[in-house]
């Protein structure tokens, strides 16, 4: 009878057969062990095979997508310059002189002189800080408002489900911009906090009906029902398991909304309800541009130009996020 071989060089096909059971456990146990070793697992795994979260993957196309790499660049350009608006702009918005009214650009003014002699170029940089700061403020202000009521009435249905979901459709009637006239006219300061509250007061409905339809339909998940079989607080629920998974709608629509929050300010400031002289806002140098716009369309073309690329830029920023967290897009 001949020899059987323990190994065939050939095929390979005796290591199993040779070794018997220790043999096939030894083998498995060297796959197990490369597969630990390579830096990158399966597909819808990270590093050493743990599995990628949502936000991990979110971060990933993120960074491979180039709106959102333009947009934030755009946005980080402005949240510098609104902190900072010194390292651009020398001069200061406020002195002005009336013997350059409505002169075009010259060496150390490239945007040339407003109806009242200021410089258009300062004047823009510093609108910058107070269109970025109605937006961030007013994004975060209708955000947690929104997003509390909405997740609660959601979370715990019933008489408060339907009481705010009535509250809502009050709020969703009132048109915003004859609300801003209605609300800021009996207003006299200059400051942006009443245009904030404004914004906030009318904003946060649309938030709220976003984070009551997520949490409805996080918390009807197994690992949420899992949680409630043993024991876990309604705190702890919605902390733990229902706030991460039902959030990301919520950002979505206030990346998005945060642009139209800086155009509705400028609106308001345009129709003189919004902030008023002596702040510095697009809107208002708009509004003062638009008497001159034939003689003068330098006074209107840059603040209007840095509005329309500010409030794309945020747009864009939404629509990039908007499709890195939806997962029916993957």
């Amino acid at each position: 009878m001949p020899e059987q071989k323990p190994w065939d060089e050939t095929t390979g096909s005796g290591a199993i057969s040779g070794a018997g059971a220790g043999g096939a456990m030894d083998l498995a146990m060297d796959e197990g062990t490369t597969l630990e070793k390579t830096p990158g697992g399966p597909e819808g795994t990270g590093p050493a095979g743990k599995p990628r979260s949502l936000w991990s993957d979110a971060w990933r196309d993120l960074r491979r997508n180039p709106v959102f790499i333009i947009s934030g660049l755009i946005i980080l350009f402005l949240v510098i310059i609104s902190i900072w608006p010194s390292l651009i702009a020398t001069q200061d918005p406020l002195d002005c002189d009336l013997a350059r009214a409505q002169e075009g650009s010259r060496p150390g003014h490239p945007f040339g002189f407003d109806g009242q002699g200021c410089d258009v170029y300062t004047r823009t940089v510093y609108g910058a800080r107070t269109s970025v700061t109605v937006g961030v403020l007013s994004t975060l202000g209708v955000s947690l408002l929104g997003g509390v009521l909405g997740g609660l009435a959601g979370f715990f249905g019933g008489v408060w489900d339907a009481v705010l979901s009535r509250i809502t459709d009050v709020f969703f009637g009132i048109p915003v911009v004859l609300g801003g006239l209605v609300f800021l006219s009996v207003v006299t300061s200059s400051t942006v906090w009443p245009v904030i509250g404004f914004i906030v007061l009318l904003g946060w409905p649309q938030i709220a009906r976003i984070a009551r339809g997520s949490v409805i339909t996080a918390k009807q998940n197994d690992y949420v029902q899992a949680a409630r079989a043993l024991g876990a607080s309604n705190s702890r629920m919605m902390l733990r398991h229902i706030a991460p998974n039902a959030i990301a709608p919520v950002i979505v629509v206030a990346t998005i909304a945060l642009g139209t929050y800086i155009s509705l300010e400028a609106t308001l400031s345009y129709l003189g309800v919004g902030l008023k002289p002596p702040a510095v806002s697009w809107g208002i140098d708009i509004s003062a541009a638009s008497q001159y716009v034939r003689n003068a369309p330098h006074m209107l073309l840059w603040p209007a130009g840095a509005l329309a690329v500010t409030v794309l830029a945020f747009i864009m920023l939404g629509d990039a996020v908007r499709d890195a967290l939806d997962p029916k897009l993957r």
